[in-house]
Parts: C-alpha cells; structure tokens; sequence
C-alpha cells in the first residue's frame, strides 16, 4: 500500500498526506531530482520558475537536488515550523523521515530553514512569509529568524 498522496493542501497550493500510519523514525520518502550546481539551478529557475517557490534541495557538497527535473512527491512536502518530519542527508541523498507517528490523512511537513543572500531586503523576506499556523509560527520560512 502506498504511504503517501499528493492532493491540495490547506497550508499551501500542493501537499504530501499520509495514506496509513506512520511510525516516528519512518523513512517516507527520497527527495529526487535532477542533481546539478546550484549555479544551474538558480539560473534556470530565474528562466522558468515562479518568484518565492522551488524545488531545490541543497546538499552539504555544494551541489542541488532540482525537484522539478524528475522529481517526485517529496517536492510537494509544505513547510512547518513545527515539521512533523526531517530530512536526512546520506551518500549524497536526501531522505524524509517522520518524528512522530503520523496518522493517516494527516500532512507531512519539513521545517525548510531557507538563506536569502541579503538578509536586510524585506522584499525577499516577504516571499518566504510562513501560513503553516503553529502556535509557536516563527512567521517565515526563514533560517535566520530563529
């Protein structure tokens, strides 16, 4: 049986809902994609994507995982300052793993913790302005504002 669905999320546009039960420790789903160079990525993303939304996964080499080359339903996975899931960098991979039990019908989510180059451009900020809710809603999908 399938452990996940993409369908429309009450967070934001698309989201990744859980089919069954999840376990805490439950590796979900691989994040995949087209692996490149961030300076591929940002250039065809300036080219095709849409202002304040990507699919690009940083890896810790320096390289990115472009989700919307070949990606697949861990693209869709919405943002939480409090996530109910992480990611896991091995060999190169990036893997969702749950933090708690999940239940079925239940959104996954991932804390993005996102960088802007310039901190001070409140333009930029606002592109990343967080609608996940939580009581403890840090208000961006910012790394920085912890």
């Amino acid at each position: 049986m399938r452990r996940v669905i993409v369908r429309r999320s009450p967070v934001h546009g698309k989201g990744v809902f859980a089919m069954r039960p999840l376990a805490a420790g439950e590796r979900v789903l691989a994040y995949k994609g087209e692996i490149t160079t961030w300076r591929n990525a940002l250039r065809r993303h300036r080219r095709e994507g849409v202002v304040g939304h990507t699919f690009l996964f940083g890896l810790s080499d320096g390289r990115v995982i472009d989700g919307s080359r070949d990606g697949n339903s861990a693209r869709w996975l919405n943002h939480a300052c409090t996530p109910n899931c992480e990611t896991i960098e091995d060999e190169g991979r990036i893997f969702i793993h749950t933090l708690r039990p999940i239940d079925a019908g239940e959104e996954l989510f991932i804390d993005y913790l996102l960088a802007v180059d310039d901190h001070e451009d409140e333009e930029a900020r606002a592109q990343y302005a967080c609608a996940c809710t939580a009581p403890d809603c840090r208000r961006s999908m910012l790394a920085d504002v912890m």
